[in-house]
């Protein structure tokens, strides 16, 4: 289970919580649209209420969590759909596409090398992880662009293309997005270019087009 299960031991006579893999602080789930229907709603909940609850006891996710996902783009013999009110728990959705040639060339040459995993090194604590985000949590929003946002969102809820607009979660994501990214930028307010370069990621998979419009 990817939460987690309460095994009874019986030495002891107690139960006891052995947590699943959903308690680490970045939770990478590949191909997340082959998981069965139960194994999604469970990782989408935890990344909606930030803990989980198993038998009635709650526990807690370690702060930060983060989770990323992948899907399979060409097989879907077998896979689970995720339905639209759990894709939009998602911050962004960006498309990988094939390594560059410097890149693919790179990992040819190291095809000896199975484990992959081994080369990562830690980039940030979870310290400078909590402190970067409280940060960004400071960056100014006028209320301008609160409305711009607002207006986005009006306005793909009324294109007769789409059949589902942005919601507001998607504005709210929308908002933190544009408010990491002028940190990172070293600015202290969030412009109208942060909105426009960011909607494409946070809106993507927020949008439902028609038969037509998906197919145009």
């Amino acid at each position: 289970d990817v939460t987690g299960v309460t095994v009874f031991d019986q030495k002891q006579g107690t139960f006891s919580f052995h947590p699943g893999p959903i308690f680490h602080n970045l939770v990478v789930a590949d191909e997340i649209n082959r998981a069965s229907p139960k194994t999604q709603s469970a990782l989408l909940e935890v990344m909606e209420e930030g803990h989980v609850t198993v038998d009635g006891v709650t526990h807690a996710v370690p702060d930060p969590f983060m989770v990323v996902a992948t899907q399979n783009p060409i097989e879907q013999a077998g896979t689970y759909q995720l339905p639209e009110a759990q894709l939009d728990r998602f911050l962004m959705m960006t498309g990988l596409g094939h390594p560059d040639a410097e890149s693919t060339e790179q990992l040819l040459m190291n095809s000896a090398r199975r484990d992959r995993a081994e080369m990562l090194t830690p980039v940030a604590s979870e310290a400078v992880v909590r402190d970067m985000s409280v940060i960004a949590s400071h960056v100014h929003v006028d209320r301008a662009i609160a409305g711009y946002v607002r207006r986005i969102a009006e306005r793909t809820r009324e294109l007769p293309e789409v059949r589902l607009g942005l919601s507001t979660r998607g504005c709210l994501a929308l908002i933190r997005v544009a408010r990491t990214w002028a940190a990172a930028a070293g600015r202290a307010h969030v412009q109208p270019e942060d909105i426009r370069v960011l909607a494409p990621p946070v809106l993507r998979h927020r949008l439902l087009l028609d038969g037509h419009a998906a197919f145009a």
